[in-house]
């Protein structure tokens, strides 16, 4: 396996924004490069320890989403190859099946989550409220139940080092506007629903997702960043589901349970992640991406 790689360096281009998980540059007026490294966030945080192959899982489970969506929604994947937009071995190596080339877009300002069972934000917020983020929902229901219906439940985009906040659909439309909101709920559903039955098939529940949506000049809504990834989506093992505790997930869990049992107080800079736990993590990546891609 490649060495990890923590921060993209890619000199030939400018760099536009480092992310939790992404380093953007700029190709031209129109593209972008979107270098998708093996950094971790948890809690908020971003970690001092890469996880091994993740961005390459990350690359490959999107852009098979995005292929397998497009008849839903037109996305930002171009089908240029990035290492045709960098110079030299190092840069190539850089990006190599860990990158896109995409439209540039003007992103939205809201993530687009949906949900479709009772888990993690929502559920505390449901034992709160008997609500999620202001959805009234039927009582006695127990954590990880499927939800009657798949909610949109938007929230604003927090910086690095900042939490996102839930908004109500009314905020949304007061953000977006009415018909663009709309707009996004829709396309954020019907996203959901294919990918979920598909992941069915595959013995894996997708128990929540966030999507981000962009639109170019014309006003047309494309669907940009990463697709249903491990990092923006709670993956279940079908087979281990049962409703009334959180399953084992095809994520970071691994890493936020160390991260909880070592008594770190969750404001930066975060303590260093054993190897195993590591380990253990990127396994759990790749075992998501062979279930959903066959690769």
């Amino acid at each position: 396996m490649n060495t990890p790689l923590l921060q993209s360096r890619i000199n030939s281009l400018p760099l536009l924004h480092r992310g939790k998980v992404r380093d953007l540059y700029a190709v031209d007026e129109q593209h972008l490069l979107i270098v998708q490294t093996d950094r971790l966030s948890a809690f908020d945080v971003i970690l001092p320890d890469p996880i091994p192959g993740k961005g390459a899982v990350l690359t490959s489970v999107s852009n098979f989403w995005f292929e397998k969506l497009r008849p839903v929604i037109a996305n930002h994947l171009t089908g240029i190859d990035p290492e045709s937009v960098v110079q030299g071995e190092q840069e190539k190596a850089q990006v190599k099946n860990r990158a896109f080339v995409t439209r540039k877009l003007q992103p939205l300002p809201i993530e687009a989550i949906v949900r479709g069972y009772l888990a993690g934000s929502g559920w505390k917020d449901y034992q709160k409220t008997g609500t999620v983020c202001g959805i009234q929902l039927p009582s006695g229901m127990r954590e990880a139940q499927i939800l009657p219906e798949p909610l949109f439940t938007p929230s604003t985009k927090a910086a690095i080092g900042a939490h996102d906040e839930n908004i109500s659909f009314v905020e949304a439309e007061k953000l977006l506007g009415a018909t663009r909101a709309a707009e996004v709920r829709d396309a954020a559903l019907a996203l959901y629903t294919q990918a979920a039955s598909y992941a069915a098939s595959k013995g894996i529940i997708i128990a929540d997702t966030k999507f981000e949506f962009g639109v170019d000049e014309a006003g047309k809504l494309y669907l940009i960043d990463e697709a249903l990834t491990p990092d923006s989506s709670r993956f279940w093992p079908a087979d281990q589901y049962r409703v009334g505790s959180n399953p084992p997930s095809f994520d970071k869990q691994f890493v936020r349970d160390w991260l909880e049992a070592s008594g770190w107080n969750k404001q930066p800079p975060a303590p260093s992640i054993p190897q195993d736990v590591l380990e253990k993590t990127a396994e759990k990546y790749r075992e998501a991406a062979q279930r959903l891609t066959g690769v």
